[in-house]
C-alpha cells in the first residue's frame, strides 16, 4: 500500500504542474470529470450501497445516514457542480492590483495556488467530488481522507475523477485518496508539513477540534453549525413558518440546518403554539426554555449547555427573548458563528442584525439552508469557514489561492 509520505511527494510534484495548467485544460478536465461521474454512476452507487449497509447495521440516525447516501440525483448534482466550476473565471494568474512607487518601481500582487490541500472529512462522499473540482480549478493538488463509513464510495469516486482528469491533461497525482481507514493515517497527514500546505477538516466538533489542536500543518477551520433563526415581533408569521420548516427539515443532518429558534416575547403566545404544531407535523422534536414550556407544556426543558449544541437531527429548541438586542446577545454567546437569520419586515432591524451578529453568514427573511457554495453561485464549496481569516463562509476556488508580489524595475537600485 502507498505510504502517506509517498502520497505527499506525488502531490507536491503534481501541484507544480497544476500551477502551470491553462484555464482551458482545467476546464476540459472538469467537464471530463463530470461526464465520468455520470458514465460510472452504477459503479459509484454500488460502492455507496456497501457503505450504507455497513452504517445501517450500526444503527446510525436517519439524518446522519442521509449525508452518506449517493443516489442518481445526487450524482447528477455532483456532475452539475463540476460543470459550474468549469464556467467560473480562472483565478490563477489574476493580477489583483498594481501600484507605482515615487521612484518608478512597479509593485503588484498576483494570485497563485496554495499548493497541496489535505482534506479530512466525515461521511458525505459528495465532498470528494466538490473538493477535487475546486482544487483542480484553483491549481492545487488534493489528498482526500474521508471517513471510514464512506471508504468504498470515496475510493471509487477518486479513481473515476482522477482518471478523467489525467486523460484531459492533468498530472497523475492531482487527486489522491487515502485508502486506509487506519486513524494513524490522519495523524501522519497532520504532520506532513513538508508536503502539505493547508489542511481543511470538515465534519463534527470532535474531528475539527482534533485537527486544529494537533496539526503541524496550517489549518483552515470549518465550523459546526449551531444556526439560529430569530422571529421579530413584526415578522410575517405566515412566511416565517415555511422558512423555519425548510431550515430545519429539508436536510437536518447538514451544518446549515437551523438548530435554535428565538421568538420575540410580544408574539410568543400567538406564534409558538403554531410553529410547534407545524414542526411536530414534520416529525421534529421540540425543546425549549422555561417560558416556552409554560406556553406548550409537553415540551422538554433544556439546560444552558444545550444552547451550544448542534443537533444534526430533527430536533430544535425554542427560546423566548425580550427584544432584538437580547436575540443578538444570545446568538453571539451560544452560536457557532456559522449562519444566523432574522425574520422581520423592518429594514433597520435587519441591518442591525446583519451588522452585529458575529457569523460567517447572516440572512434576512431567508432559510439558513442557503449558506452553500452552489447556492451562492460559487459552483461548489470545499467547506464553510467560521474563522476570521481570508476565507470565511463557503470556500470555493478563490479561497484556495494566495498572493505573491511581483516587482518591475528598470535597473532600480535601493539607495
Amino acid at each position: 500500500m502507498t505510504t502517506m509520505i509517498e502520497l505527499g511527494k506525488r502531490a507536491k510534484e503534481a501541484s507544480v504542474e497544476l500551477g502551470k495548467l491553462s484555464a482551458e485544460v482545467k476546464n476540459i478536465a472538469l467537464q471530463a470529470m463530470a461526464d465520468a461521474l455520470e458514465k460510472n454512476e452504477d459503479e459509484i452507487v454500488s460502492a455507496n450501497l456497501r457503505d450504507v449497509a455497513a452504517v445501517k447495521s450500526k444503527g446510525v440516525k436517519p439524518a446522519l445516514l442521509d449525508r452518506l447516501i449517493l443516489d442518481n440525483s445526487r450524482i447528477t448534482k455532483m456532475a452539475r457542480s463540476l460543470r459550474e466550476i468549469a464556467t467560473l473565471p480562472d483565478p490563477i494568474g489574476q493580477i489583483v492590483k498594481t501600484w507605482t512607487r515615487p521612484n518608478g518601481l512597479i509593485i503588484g500582487q498576483i494570485r497563485v495556488p496554495l499548493g497541496v490541500i489535505g482534506m479530512i472529512y466525515e461521511s458525505r462522499p459528495d465532498v470528494t467530488s466538490d473538493a477535487s473540482g475546486i482544487c483542480l480549478k484553483s491549481g492545487n493538488a488534493v489528498i482526500l481522507r474521508g471517513g471510514s463509513d464512506a471508504i468504498n464510495s470515496n475510493t471509487v469516486l477518486a479513481e473515476v475523477l482522477n482518471e478523467a482528469a489525467v486523460k484531459a491533461g492533468a498530472p497523475k497525482a492531482a487527486i489522491q485518496v487515502v485508502r486506509t481507514t487506519d486513524r494513524e493515517a490522519v495523524n501522519e497527514l497532520m504532520r506532513m508539513r513538508r508536503y502539505v500546505d493547508v489542511l481543511i477538516p470538515r465534519g463534527g466538533l470532535d474531528l475539527i477540534k482534533s485537527v486544529v489542536e494537533n496539526s503541524r500543518v496550517p489549518v483552515i477551520e470549518t465550523g459546526i453549525g449551531n444556526c439560529h433563526i430569530y422571529v421579530e415581533e413584526d415578522a410575517d408569521l405566515q412566511e416565517a413558518i415555511p422558512i423555519i420548516l425548510n431550515a430545519k427539515c429539508q436536510r437536518p443532518g447538514t451544518c446549515n440546518a437551523v438548530e435554535k429558534l428565538l421568538v420575540n416575547q410580544n408574539i410568543a403566545e400567538i406564534f409558538i403554539p403554531t410553529i410547534v404544531r407545524s414542526l411536530r407535523e414534520s416529525d421534529v422534536e421540540v425543546r425549549g426554555c422555561s417560558q416556552t414550556v409554560k406556553l406548550v407544556r409537553d415540551i422538554a426543558l433544556i439546560s444552558d449547555e444545550e444552547w451550544y449544541k448542534e443537533y444534526l437531527d430533527l430536533v430544535i429548541s425554542i427560546k423566548i427573548v425580550s427584544d432584538l438586542g437580547e436575540a443578538i446577545k444570545h446568538i453571539n454567546q451560544y452560536g457557532s458563528h456559522h449562519t444566523d437569520a432574522i425574520l422581520t419586515r423592518d429594514f433597520s432591524k435587519a441591518l442591525r442584525f446583519i451588522k452585529e451578529i458575529d457569523s460567517a453568514a447572516v440572512n434576512w427573511n431567508a432559510s439558513t439552508r442557503f449558506t452553500d457554495g452552489n447556492q451562492y453561485g460559487l459552483g461548489a464549496e470545499i467547506g464553510i469557514s467560521t474563522q476570521k481569516i481570508h476565507a470565511r463562509g463557503p470556500m470555493s476556488i478563490e479561497h484556495l489561492t494566495t498572493m505573491k508580489y511581483f516587482v518591475l524595475g528598470r535597473g532600480h537600485l535601493r539607495q
